[in-house]
């Protein structure tokens, strides 16, 4: 029984098994019948069934889409249509089905030839897959809007017989020509590679550049992005194709093997919409991560060529990679533990955001040929180099300050430029700055590991605040560096230790005795002067934790630029100091000054120093120019300028000559030839640019030439190690050493903390805060001296300064006091609002020196 049991439920499991396989095959077979009904229809062009692409009411589906539907008709039993008797072996189609699968590379033309015909079908499926094809592939997208070959010899004579503006377009070219040669004159400085300020036309760039024809890119992706299918198109090819650009670059080096590589990037970032917030989640960050892979040759191309672009095409390009930065850093919770280094997204974007900053300096105006002569003499290295080597420490920075690769490879510096094609805040990104662990990212900048990526190495995306921590931190290590080398070589020397940068000084002989103190230690021993400095005021208790330096610093300055003394020439329309080429000190002194400004970034303190801006970009390696005549001579800068435009005859109605004329200190005037024999040579209107060119060269360089070298000399004898020429453009450096001149008492308020029962509701302080609101700005300034130590804002304005308010016993006759060393004030709760008032003048306006509290 259980054997024929056996062979029974064999036989049934047979039968069962052939019965579902005629069914899959019957099921199998209607599925087909319904693919090929939606896709070529049963041949009768009066069917009225919806689902078969030979109704004229049928719906047009793309491959993928009919088979979906196809199962979803066979599940709900469809009306599946017979073929047509009268058009068996034909189709009836009203859907466009051709793929263009022959396509693998796009022209515009060819663009426009397969949107016009899906245009007159309103189908564009054929080509959003084209799109998404020749878009996804790195090979398609390189051969894709390229460049027609340049016209032969014969076709440039037939043209030129064509041209009937020919000579016009010469004399432009000349006139243009000859402007750029001009070596210094008003509106001078031009973009680099000759390219004018206003011209866009990236179609006319040179054989070295891509051979991607940009216009046409512009113009199809202005055509295609208003449908949003065909732009969902452009993004998915994007995710595709980032991922194996990232790969060739990185494994296969295939930039070198071929330059025309570079044509996907150009063709990408044409795509206006790459800043939407589609692409920022996955396809940008993935095409940044690509393009920052990119080797420097090619970098440094892609920069020259978007050198060429429009204000509005490279602030576009900068806008795109900037909202992906926001974007990453808005959406994630940075910290200490988090760091934003380790974002892959965002460093990406910010490496591809340098290419456009170089393009920004490349494309405005730019002055790469006035360059400051480098000091003949090195910097004296101290005795404790053997020691260091000894001991296994090396030199810091030994090679020179830092220089970026890229700005190297496209002989180009940020101080170059006169005007970038959009400013250089537009590059800040402050909610990256906000976010930015700066402890960490200095201590990756030192390091220099590939592993690690540290902000500071793009510097443009970092305020002035950021830029001052960074300074900092190396400002302080290297102090402490300099302390531990002493310890280590008193003991092995058996000298005295000293470990700081000590002063003793007079105060009423400061410029005396700090000056022939610090004269002595660069003489003797210049790594000294990167020591911590501690100032010592002779029969004063105070003890210098910076508030006793910051005095020091104010009363030098003021000694210094005092014009009885005679070393700088003050200019009441400008309220600014300058070189006195006559001056009677010596070469040391100016040094000494130079030192001393050193010094206060060193030790960062804030001076009181008016230098115009030429000042500060001599200090960064470029000479003065006619234009920087404006802020530090402008009756002179007018007078030449007027010079430069006059339309008359200038010989015959000024009658002036190459020499000119100055004043010394006693009003004696002094002649200078401008050339050989200036005298007997007139200024004409043909060597009038030369004139006004020696003229300044002369004045904002070769007068003072000795006394600056000198003052420059002295500064770089702290800073020569320091990061910051590397960090800062001249204008922020200013803001550097003499701080914000904007005091923003409202902004102090809201960051100042309180101690000792003091809070912000306290009525003493409600009332100080109301009595120092009503203090004209003199006043303020003085309250800020009494409390801080200097009358300036720091970088970043009042707000950046941490003040704190202390109780200091209740009600009495005593005065405020202060710790400038730590911006702490020391308020009694006075009684009255008067009192109060009475008695915080009377502090700030008779405050001067250091006591023990």
């Amino acid at each position: 029984m259980f054997t024929t049991l056996d062979v029974d439920k064999t036989d049934f499991s047979a039968v069962l098994i052939e019965t579902c396989s005629q069914k899959r095959a019957a099921a199998k077979h209607l599925i087909e019948r319904y693919y090929h009904q939606l896709t070529e229809g049963c041949g009768n062009d009066s069917c009225s069934n919806a689902w078969c692409s030979s109704s004229r009411g049928s719906h047009c589906l793309d491959n993928n889409a009919a088979a979906v539907k196809a199962l979803e008709l066979y599940k709900n039993n469809a009306k599946l249509c017979d073929p047509h008797p009268s058009k068996k072996g034909t189709t009836m189609n009203h859907c466009v089905r051709d793929d263009f699968k022959d396509v693998n590379y796009l022209t515009e033309d060819k663009v426009y030839e397969i949107l016009h015909i899906c245009g007159e079908k309103e189908d564009y499926s054929p080509l959003i897959r084209v799109i998404g094809r020749v878009f996804s592939s790195a090979e398609g997208l390189v051969q894709s809007f390229r460049r027609s070959k340049p016209p032969t010899k014969e076709e440039l004579k037939s043209l030129q017989s064509k041209d009937e503006d020919k000579d016009e377009d010469e004399e432009e070219a000349a006139a243009c020509s000859a402007a750029a040669m001009e070596e210094d004159s008003p509106g001078s400085s031009s973009r680099l590679d000759g390219a004018a300020s206003g011209d866009n036309d990236v179609g006319k760039l040179g054989p070295d550049e891509v051979s991607v024809d940009i216009d046409a890119v512009r113009r199809v992706y202005q055509r295609l992005l208003s449908n949003g299918n065909i732009e969902t198109a452009f993004l998915n090819a994007l995710v595709y194709l980032s991922p194996n650009v990232e790969c060739d670059l990185t494994y296969h080096n295939v930039y070198s093997r071929d330059p025309n590589y570079l044509n996907l990037f150009v063709v990408v970032m044409e795509n206006s919409n790459l800043h939407s917030p589609d692409y920022l989640e996955i396809a940008l960050p993935q095409f940044c991560r690509a393009m920052s892979k990119l080797p420097l040759p090619a970098l440094a191309k892609l920069a020259r060529l978007w050198s060429h672009y429009s204000a509005e095409q490279i602030h576009r390009i900068m806008e795109t990679f900037q909202q992906l930065i926001t974007y990453k850093v808005v959406s994630n919770e940075f910290n200490s533990r988090n760091l934003v280094n380790d974002d892959d997204a965002v460093v990406a974007a910010t490496k591809c955001l340098k290419i456009v900053y170089y393009a920004n300096v490349m494309g405005g105006e730019v002055d790469t040929e006035h360059n400051e002569e480098e000091d003949e003499e090195p910097i004296p290295e101290s005795s404790e180099l053997t020691l260091q080597e000894l001991l296994g420490e090396e030199r810091r920075n030994k090679k020179g300050p830092r220089v970026d690769p890229l700005e190297t490879e496209l002989t180009i510096r940020t101080s170059d430029s006169r005007r970038p094609l959009i400013p250089f805040e537009e590059f800040v990104n402050e909610p990256l700055n906000e976010v930015l662990e700066m402890d960490k990212d200095y201590t990756f900048f030192k390091v220099e590991t590939e592993n690690k990526f540290s902000f500071m190495t793009c510097p443009f995306i970092l305020n002035a605040v950021t830029k001052n921590l960074g300074l900092y931190y190396d400002n302080r290590i290297r102090m402490y560096s300099e302390r531990r080398i002493t310890v280590l070589y008193s003991l092995v020397q058996g000298q005295q230790l000293n470990p700081y940068l000590r002063l003793k000084v007079r105060r009423d002989h400061i410029i005396d005795d700090a000056l022939v103190r610090l004269e002595m230690i660069a003489m003797e021993n210049p790594a000294d002067l990167k020591k911590q400095l501690y100032v010592e005021f002779e029969g004063e208790q105070g003890v210098d934790e910076g508030g006793v330096s910051k005095e020091f610093f104010q009363l030098v300055v003021e000694e210094i630029f005092n014009p009885d003394i005679g070393m700088f020439a003050y200019d009441e329309r400008t309220k600014m100091f300058w070189f006195n080429p006559s001056s009677f000190e010596n070469e040391g002194q100016f040094t000494l000054i130079g030192i001393v400004l050193g010094l206060a970034i060193y030790n960062n303190c804030i001076l009181d120093v008016h230098f115009p801006m030429v000042v500060y970009r001599k200090l960064m390696g470029k000479k003065g120019t006619f234009r920087d005549l404006a802020d530090s001579n402008p009756v002179l800068y007018q007078s030449l300028k007027e010079l430069s435009e006059y339309e008359g005859s200038v010989e015959e109605d000024m009658m002036i000559t190459f020499q000119i004329s100055q004043t010394d200190l006693f009003g004696n005037p002094l002649m200078y030839d401008l050339r050989e024999n200036g005298d007997q040579i007139p200024v004409t209107n043909e060597n009038r640019k030369e004139f006004v060119a020696q003229y300044a060269e002369y004045m904002l360089n070769k007068s003072v030439e000795k006394q600056f070298k000198a003052f420059r000399r002295g500064f770089h004898m702290v800073t020569n190690e320091s990061p910051l020429k590397y960090l800062f453009r001249p204008e922020e450096i200013e803001l550097l050493i003499c701080g914000s001149r904007n005091l923003d008492f409202q902004a102090l308020e809201e960051t100042t903390e309180y101690d000792g029962g003091y809070s912000r509701d306290s009525r003493i302080i409600k009332e100080f805060w109301e009595t120092l609101h009503s203090f004209a700005e003199e006043q303020k300034r003085l309250f800020l001296q009494f409390t801080t130590g200097t009358d300036r804002a720091p970088v970043g304005g009042l707000g950046k300064l941490k003040m704190i308010i202390a109780k200091n016993g209740p009600d009495t006759d005593r005065l405020p006091t202060s710790h400038t060393c730590f911006n702490v004030l020391l308020l009694p709760e006075y009684d009255t609002k008067e009192k109060l008032r009475e008695r915080l003048l009377k502090a700030i306006l008779y405050a001067k020196g250091f006591g023990m509290l």
